[in-house]
């Protein structure tokens, strides 16, 4: 019998860690090809572990609801092959720590040259992130220091943000770190596990219960979502500007293709793809609402990546990305709305799928919604919804002069980031939107 060590696979470039939330498979359960072995989360999305071996789980490393690094040896399955241990390396591991170090744009001025407290932290019993420990040893923060910092994790893990601010209001400014740092904050898609301000809650006095009350514990992604929200709403001063577009044009054009594009493409053609090109549009016009926050610096962003809020059928919600949506013809469009909606409906989206998004695009009308005032999926600074689209008469000016006509129309709402989207861009952008939208060729090919 030959012992198989799996390793918890690379989910993304930027993922570099995953909570065990479920062991499918038992010690002692023989296990097929492919056979599901665990459940992980990351801080976006739950993700089944497959199994490469056949054999018989002999030992799980990880117990439920802790956190594993990428390349971490999670299970042990006893096989018939060969008498080696043999595991399976991930795709690439994710690196902590880069062989040149950067600072964080804005932080050159300060001194870089201290020394270094060597320090691992393996004497607190408390878990820390690589990233967390590099920048405490850099900072020299002693173990007992950081054990002192509260935490905004699930279950009060210290993130990096909640160090940083430690720093910050400990030293005044903003602290030097000699690491590779992803500025943009990960993106949820609506999900963050690591949120920065937790709403107030009133502890002294209780909820008032009536003696036939269910109530409800949130699931973990509920929670996600809720903290992710209300942290948004903390951060950004939310403006909405509205627009009603004529999209007659667009559903004529719709419903005159739709069949013989499903023939040829084996695909059904959703208004969502026309939504996405047009605000791939409006972004390329202008590129001030395509970008994100990082303290008093505005990041704008090379690539425009849409995301699209989709509901599960739990009720929850998930944002899945189309990256680089500008670069996509209405095919390709098509296929990757299609591709991640249907996968995101049974659980089947990967960790990067979630991530990197630079704008997001809802569809309240889904629910027969005519608008609605979305709540920005931070970093980014702008969210658009689309109504459902109604039948109703409309003025139509013509050279004889106006007449009423029953004409498709529709509400487009953006809500913005007011510190660095003022109302003239705000109201510009779902303008150019609408007018993409309105002005849609008839006899456009596809």
């Amino acid at each position: 019998m030959a012992q198989y060590e799996l390793l918890l696979p690379k989910m993304g470039e930027s993922v570099a860690e995953a909570t065990v939330i479920k062991w499918v498979k038992q010690i002692g359960d023989s296990i097929d090809l492919d056979d599901t072995i665990l459940e992980i989360a990351t801080d976006k999305v739950d993700s089944e572990v497959p199994s490469p071996v056949a054999g018989k789980l002999v030992k799980q490393l990880f117990k439920e609801d802790e956190v594993a690094q990428v390349g971490d040896v999670i299970a042990i399955i006893e096989t018939e092959d060969s008498s080696s241990i043999k595991s399976e390396e991930p795709a690439v591991a994710a690196p902590m720590v880069e062989e040149k170090p950067e600072t964080i744009p804005g932080t050159e001025q300060l001194p870089t040259e201290r020394p270094v407290l060597q320090n691992n932290f393996t004497s607190s019993e408390r878990f820390y992130s690589p990233l967390v420990k590099s920048i405490a040893a850099q900072e020299n923060i002693s173990t007992d220091e950081l054990d002192s910092i509260k935490g905004s994790g699930a279950d009060g893990r210290l993130n990096k943000d909640d160090l940083l601010n430690y720093l910050s209001s400990k030293g005044g400014g903003q602290p030097t770190i000699t690491k590779t740092v992803e500025l943009e904050l990960p993106v949820p898609t609506i999900i963050e596990k690591d949120i920065p301000t937790k709403p107030i809650i009133n502890k002294t006095s209780a909820p008032s219960i009536n003696g036939g009350d269910e109530i409800i514990e949130m699931d973990r992604m509920r929670k996600l979502i809720a903290d992710h929200m209300v942290m948004s709403v903390n951060t950004s001063p939310h403006v909405t500007s509205f627009v009603e577009a004529d999209v007659t044009n667009m559903v004529l054009w719709r419903n005159k293709v739709k069949n013989s594009f499903e023939k040829r493409e084996n695909e059904k053609i959703t208004f969502t793809p026309i939504f996405v090109e047009a605000v791939a549009k409006a972004i390329k016009d202008f590129p001030m609402v395509n970008v994100s926050v990082n303290g008093t610096q505005i990041i704008k962003k090379r690539d425009i990546n849409i995301g699209m809020a989709a509901a599960l059928p739990n009720g929850n919600l998930i944002v899945p990305v189309i990256k680089n949506a500008d670069q996509l013809n209405l095919v390709g469009l098509t296929k990757a709305v299609n591709d991640l909606a249907g996968r995101a409906r049974i659980s089947k989206l990967k960790p990067d799928e979630t991530q990197g998004g630079t704008f997001t695009l809802t569809n309240v009308g889904t629910f027969g919604n005519v608008m609605g005032t979305p709540i920005i999926n931070q970093p980014q600074v702008a969210i658009l919804a689309v109504g459902a689209i109604k039948k109703k008469p409309a003025v139509l000016e013509t050279e004889h002069g106006d007449v009423i006509a029953i004409r498709h129309m529709m509400f487009l709402s953006l809500s913005y980031d007011h510190r660095v989207v003022d109302g003239s861009l705000g109201g510009m952008f779902v303008r150019r939107v609408a007018d993409y939208l309105e002005n849609w060729d008839l006899n456009r090919e596809i």
